[in-house]
C-alpha cells in the first residue's frame, strides 16, 4: 500500500498541474508556504491534518480527494492478499474482491464453501439483486422459500431484498462469484 505522504504528493502535483497553478498561487490560495508545498509534492514531509485541510480548502476540493489514490484504468486484485470474512466455523470464506463503490453501485465477492458449508444472508435494501456464477462444485440457493441448485459453469440472478441462503450440499468445495447490485 502506498504511503499517505506519497499519495498526497502525487494528488497535489496532479491537481496543481491540471489547473495550471504555480506553487506561489497555491500558497496564496491555501495559506501554506511555497516551500512547504514543494516539500509535500516531493514527498519529503508528512503534512499535518491542518495543512491538508488548508490545501483542500484553498483548492476547493474535498479533504479526502488529496488522500485517495486515484483510480487507474487497470486494477489487479490478488486474492491471496485479501483477508476473507469467515462464516460457518471456517467452512465458508467470503473474499471481498471489489468492495461497494457508490458510483458503480455494486460489490463483488469470491466465495468458497466447503462440503456442508452454509451462509445465511439477511435481506438487502429494496431492489438489490445478486448475480451468482459457480466455478466448481454446486451450490443450493434458497430465496423466498424456493430452492435452486446451481452447478459448475452455470449462473443465477435473483432479487436479494429478502432473506436468502447458500449451501454446499456436496463434498467438493464450491467456488462461486457473487456480484451484488444496489439500484
Amino acid at each position: 500500500m502506498d504511503k499517505l505522504n506519497s499519495v498526497i504528493a502525487d494528488n497535489l502535483k496532479k491537481l496543481r498541474e491540471e489547473r495550471r497553478l504555480s506553487l506561489d498561487r497555491v500558497a496564496k490560495l491555501s495559506g501554506v508556504s511555497k516551500s512547504m508545498l514543494g516539500q509535500i509534492e516531493r514527498g519529503e514531509v508528512n503534512p499535518t491534518v491542518s495543512t491538508v485541510w488548508k490545501i483542500s480548502n484553498g483548492l476547493k476540493i474535498s479533504f479526502t480527494q488529496l488522500m485517495s489514490r486515484p483510480e487507474t484504468d487497470i486494477e489487479i486484485v490478488d486474492k491471496a492478499e485479501i483477508q476473507p470474512l469467515i462464516e460457518d466455523n471456517g467452512k465458508v470464506r467470503n473474499f471481498p474482491i471489489f468492495p461497494f463503490d457508490s458510483i458503480r453501485r455494486f460489490e463483488m465477492y469470491s466465495l468458497e464453501l466447503d462440503g456442508g458449508g452454509h451462509l445465511v444472508a439477511e435481506a438487502h435494501p429494496q431492489g438489490t439483486q445478486e448475480f451468482i456464477t459457480v466455478f466448481s462444485g454446486e451450490v443450493t440457493i434458497y430465496v423466498n422459500g424456493e430452492r435452486s441448485v446451481i452447478t459448475k459453469g452455470n449462473s443465477m440472478r435473483f432479487k436479494a431484498d429478502c432473506p436468502h441462503a447458500y449451501q454446499n450440499t456436496g463434498d467438493e468445495m464450491c467456488s462461486i462469484s457473487m456480484v451484488i447490485y444496489y439500484p
